[in-house]
């Protein structure tokens, strides 16, 4: 059975809609990924560069202090490049933009936090170093949100117009299926003719007169 119009106008517009959801993700987020790394990169080294141990703060600032770098940089060496990777992977992939988002603004929060704290109870240079890096994230951050705004939206509108095309098409008539009518009943079976019997024979013995009349064959007396 063939499918009917509504069915395929159906599959078309799907088709449609699963075709043009990239688009939105023709902005290439290459250099914000790049730029990302590179602040990863640049922050690992600067925090195990500091020796917190040596602020000016009390055991309890410092016990904090000491706990936030080393959530910074194992967030950093561990979860960020996986996100990165995600991204680079599949950038139209809402999911995979809205982990590394979630992620960078926690990180941030985090690195925040830890500046300040380095800026209160720290020297100067170290300060101004992981505020440079903050700044990094920050950007990062603000890029990825711009990101997934236009993502979100694409997709949106895009959803939007595949359901009422859908609609549209459903509310069709719709052709009435091809009926196929299948004789599976056994044809009838050819009766067999019997055959007559062959005729015997006739003895060349026989006197064919004899058999024929009442008339006694010469040499014989009748009865």
């Amino acid at each position: 059975m063939s499918p009917s119009r509504s069915t395929l106008i159906v599959a078309f517009v799907f088709t449609l809609f699963l075709a043009a959801l990239p688009l939105a993700a023709q902005q290439d987020p290459s250099a914000t990924l790049n730029a990302l790394e590179q602040t990863s990169r640049n922050s690992i080294a600067d925090i195990s560069h500091l020796r917190v141990e040596k602020w000016k703060a009390d055991g309890a600032t410092k016990k904090s202090a000491q706990t936030d770098s080393d959530s910074i940089q194992r967030n950093m060496a561990s979860a960020l490049p996986e996100l990165i990777a995600k991204v680079r992977t599949t950038p139209g992939d809402l999911n995979a933009n809205f982990k590394l988002y979630r992620n960078l603004n926690v990180l941030y929060d985090v690195f925040s936090r830890f500046t300040e704290t380095a800026g209160a109870f720290g020297n100067r240079e170290d300060f101004d170093t992981l505020a440079k890096d903050l700044d990094g994230i920050d950007s990062a951050r603000r890029a990825l949100a711009d990101r997934l705004d236009t993502l979100s939206a694409s997709a949106q509108s895009e959803l939007t117009q595949y359901r009422a095309q859908a609609r549209t098409a459903q509310a069709s008539p719709a052709e009435p299926p091809k009926k196929i009518v299948i004789d599976d009943s056994e044809p009838a079976k050819p009766t067999a003719k019997k055959k007559k019997p062959a005729a015997k024979p006739a003895d060349p013995n026989a006197n064919p007169s004899s058999a024929n009349s009442g008339t006694p064959a010469p040499g014989t007396s009748p009865k």
